[in-house]
């Protein structure tokens, strides 16, 4: 064999053997990157998993905010004074922001069998918003009266994901209840759809949610799927959360500050005016030149319409920095109420549901639980 030869074949089989080596070595890293990045299926995202950096030296903010609950639900109703029509749309416990479009378009029906002229509208949170709105599109002339402005009202507190939840008990709520409750979730649905994007701060999401016990399915999942896609009880092996069960479901977060920002905005454009006023007793409520009134005031029903039964919900929040990576929403998993929801500006952490506690003050405990839960669930993310 000369020399020619040789060289020829020892290059042939160091070729041979680099080949070897590379499709071993590509091998080895596909198992490993198998290992460190778990392919589970998500029916909306395209992006792995990732878990959130939760610590308290990055809380940036925390707040209360006081849920106007009924245990037989909202009312929508017209009561007469005089020659004074007051329309009312109000508490709506935990699902204020979910049910606005749908629970305000009920309180407008009210109004059928009145001229079409001008109406008041008591209130600036998202109720007294989607109300004067389709007051105005329904051809009224509308002045909004609040003592706040909307971004310092409950509604902005929202969490801002679209579940009608914590609005009534079922056994107490009436039948008539559960369908007026109905008809408006799903009304209120098809309008967010309508405005779903940037401009209105609506984004669908997937939301899971989590438990160490099998999960009481939600009065509104359970009545309600159709308003819900991708909706599956997850087995270990299809998610990367440290429990025993997870049911996902793809739905919209709604952030409060953009969408009550541009419904006030829409208001404006479209002729309405806004008034600074605080009301104390019925007596101020009926001396408005309008003669058709829409109470739309919360929590202040209580005191103004002597509403026994209306009760706050406190609920208390922690914010830490925004995370684009953190595409999903988590529900529960925690000692006590739990959740996560990613927003443009911030990571949103709760919460608390502290019933008849008229306190606004945020309490460091709640919000030692409220991290310490959290933390526990992304910690040990498995991904």
């Amino acid at each position: 064999m000369n020399n020619s030869t040789i060289n020829t074949t020892r290059r042939q089989v160091i070729k041979t053997l680099g080949s070897v080596g590379a499709v071993s070595s590509l091998s080895a890293c596909s198992d490993i990157s198998s290992i460190l990045n778990k392919n589970y299926e998500r029916p909306h995202s395209r992006t792995p998993f990732y878990a959130p950096r939760i610590a308290r030296n990055k809380i940036v903010r925390v707040i209360v905010g006081l849920r106007p609950y009924r245990p037989s639900g909202f009312v929508v109703k017209r009561e007469e004074y005089d020659k004074k029509n007051i329309i009312h749309n109000y508490g709506h416990g935990g699902g204020g922001i979910s049910l606005s479009w749908g629970s305000s378009a009920l309180a407008v029906h009210q109004t059928a069998g009145l001229p079409i002229n001008r109406a008041a509208v008591i209130g600036s949170g998202i109720m007294g918003l989607t109300t004067a709105r389709l007051l105005q599109d329904a051809g009224w002339e509308v002045t909004i009266y609040t003592r706040d402005i909307s971004r310092h009202s409950v509604s902005n507190v929202g969490a801002g994901q679209w579940a009608p939840t914590s609005v009534f008990e079922e056994g107490v709520a009436s039948k008539a209840f559960e369908q007026q409750y109905k008809y408006a979730s799903r009304i209120s649905h098809h309008a967010y759809q309508n405005l779903s994007g940037a401009n209105y701060g609506i984004r669908f999401l997937e939301n899971y949610y989590l438990g160490n016990k099998e999960i009481k399915e939600s009065y509104y999942l359970r009545e309600l799927p159709e308003l819900f896609s991708s909706v599956a009880d997850l087995q270990p092996h299809e998610h990367p959360f440290p429990v025993d069960f997870v049911k996902r479901t793809v739905t919209m977060i709604i952030e409060p500050a953009t969408f009550l920002r541009r419904v006030r905005d829409d208001f404006l454009l479209t002729g309405g005016h806004f008034k600074i006023r605080n009301f104390t007793n019925l007596d101020d409520i009926l001396s408005l030149q309008e003669n058709t009134i829409f109470n739309c005031t919360g929590l202040g029903s209580k005191a103004l319409f002597k509403d026994d039964e209306l009760t706050p919900v406190k609920g208390q929040l922690v914010f830490i920095p925004p995370d684009p990576a953190i595409d999903y929403l988590t529900v529960g998993g925690g000692s006590d109420v739990t959740y996560m929801f990613p927003r443009a500006g911030e990571i949103l952490l709760g919460g608390s549901n502290q019933k008849d506690d008229w306190s606004r003050n945020p309490e460091a405990e709640v919000t030692e639980r409220i991290i310490e839960d959290n933390k526990n669930i992304f910690d040990n993310l498995r991904v």
